[in-house]
Parts: structure tokens; C-alpha cells; sequence
């Protein structure tokens, strides 16, 4: 098991998905772990019970990550509260489940859809950085959508495509720092965000196109994300980690 005992990571959206996976990992790998949450109060408040039960508590704090105002107000209470920051996992977004082709995307989605998958890392990314322990980490969350385009979707497809290009331009940035910045790029992954695709039969439909005959769970992709926070992953920089079973094979 990858130890991060002593570590301070903060992690947007984490109750629920795969920022709740990941606050779970890095708590059992020993790290102090601090996460927001936009509008489930209740799950973000189960997610905190259950990790005091066998760790030091978390900090825990409400923040629509599409507002500019509310970012640097989260890292700077977890830095008063912690202390200090090193890792910093950006995994607040969300996915319009209807396909839509671009003609047809109200603005207000469009709008809405960068403003939560890219403006918001943007925003905690550079509330982050001046606070973040040099040899620290940033690790954001894309999506292969990012990598190929997917149709019916082009406003996620585009803003998880710019978290490619912030990774790759913040790498480079940071490095004077020894910040190694990296993003996993997952597939489809069982959150309650794909219970439309899923539903009447899509679920083994999707899965019969994937190699490994597999969707994703949250926990399936937290792992990568810890081990790009650990030691183990000093020299990788820049870097799209994919997880999804084979079913995009970028790299």
C-alpha cells in the first residue's frame, strides 16, 4: 500500500463519485484530507463520519466550484486548518447526460459545462499553486471525451480536452518547483452521473465495447490518482494517465 502518512491533500468534489473514492484512498494511505462538495450536505457529512471512524478527520467545506470567488476562500481555511497543502487533486465536474449536437446546445449549457469542468479547476488550481509544498502535486481529472471528441457532447468533450492542455502547459510551469502535474483520463465509470446511459440495457451495451468487458468503479480510478500522488510517480510530469479498460488507447 502506498504511504502518504503525514501528507496534506485537498480534493474538489468529494462526496461523491470519484472524489469521495478518492478521499477514502488517501485517507487510508495516511494522508490529512481536506474536500468540498457543492450541494450534498448529507453525503458529504456520511463520507466525513465514516472516515473519522479510522482516521484523522477531514475538512470538509461547501464551494460551487464554478464560482470565482468561493476557491480561494476553500484553500485558504484548509491552509489554516492543515497548516500547509501538498497535493492537490481537481475532480469537481459534471457530464450533461442528454447527447445533443452542437447546434442544439442551449448556451446556458455550454456556459454551465466549462464553468464546472474547466473554469472551476482554473479557479482552485490558481488559489492552489502559491500555497502548494514545493515537490508537490496537482492531479486533475479528464475524461478520454477529452482525448477523442465525443459526439453529442461536444461542450464536455472540449472542456475536458482544455484540462489536457492546462496539465500539459502547468507542467512546464511548475517544474522549477519540482510540482509534478498530471491528469487520469477515465472512461465510463459507475457513478449515479451515467444512470441514464446505463438504464434499458445501455450498461451491457457499453461494456460489450470495452476490451476488458468492464466498467470502471470510483475506486478503479482513485488509484491511479494516488499513485501520481506518491513518490513513485517523482519523474512523471505532463502525463494523461488513462483508465478505462482499453477502450481508447492513447499514448
Amino acid at each position: 500500500m502506498i504511504s502518504l502518512k503525514g501528507k496534506v491533500v485537498l480534493i474538489t468534489g468529494g462526496s461523491r463519485g470519484i472524489g469521495a473514492a478518492c478521499v477514502r484512498l488517501f485517507a487510508e494511505a495516511g494522508a490529512r484530507v481536506g474536500f468540498t462538495y457543492r450541494e450534498r450536505h448529507d453525503a458529504a457529512s456520511v463520507l466525513a463520519a465514516e472516515i473519522t471512524k479510522t482516521h484523522d478527520a477531514p475538512f470538509v467545506y461547501k464551494m460551487d466550484s464554478a464560482d470565482p470567488q468561493e476557491a480561494p476562500g476553500f484553500i485558504n481555511a484548509a491552509v489554516t486548518f492543515f497548516g500547509g497543502v501538498d497535493i492537490f487533486v481537481g475532480s469537481a465536474g459534471s457530464w450533461p447526460p442528454e447527447s445533443t449536437p452542437l447546434q442544439d446546445i442551449p448556451l446556458e449549457q455550454w456556459r454551465s459545462t466549462m464553468a464546472t469542468n474547466i473554469d472551476g479547476l482554473f479557479y482552485a488550481a490558481r488559489a492552489a499553486i502559491p500555497q502548494l509544498s514545493d515537490g508537490g502535486r496537482l492531479i486533475f481529472v479528464s475524461s478520454t471525451a477529452g482525448q477523442r471528441g465525443e459526439a453529442g457532447h461536444a461542450d464536455y468533450a472540449s472542456a475536458k480536452g482544455a484540462v489536457i492542455s492546462l496539465v500539459k502547459s502547468l507542467a512546464v510551469e511548475l517544474a522549477p518547483r519540482n510540482i509534478t502535474v498530471n491528469a487520469v483520463a477515465p472512461g465510463w465509470v459507475a457513478t449515479d452521473a451515467v444512470t441514464q446511459p446505463f438504464a434499458n440495457g445501455g450498461l451491457s451495451r457499453i461494456e460489450a465495447e470495452i476490451p476488458l468487458r468492464r466498467v470502471a468503479q470510483p475506486r478503479d480510478i482513485a488509484g491511479p490518482v494516488l499513485f501520481l500522488a506518491s513518490p513513485l510517480a517523482r519523474h512523471i510530469t505532463g502525463e494523461i494517465l488513462n483508465v478505462n479498460g482499453g477502450s481508447v488507447r492513447c499514448g
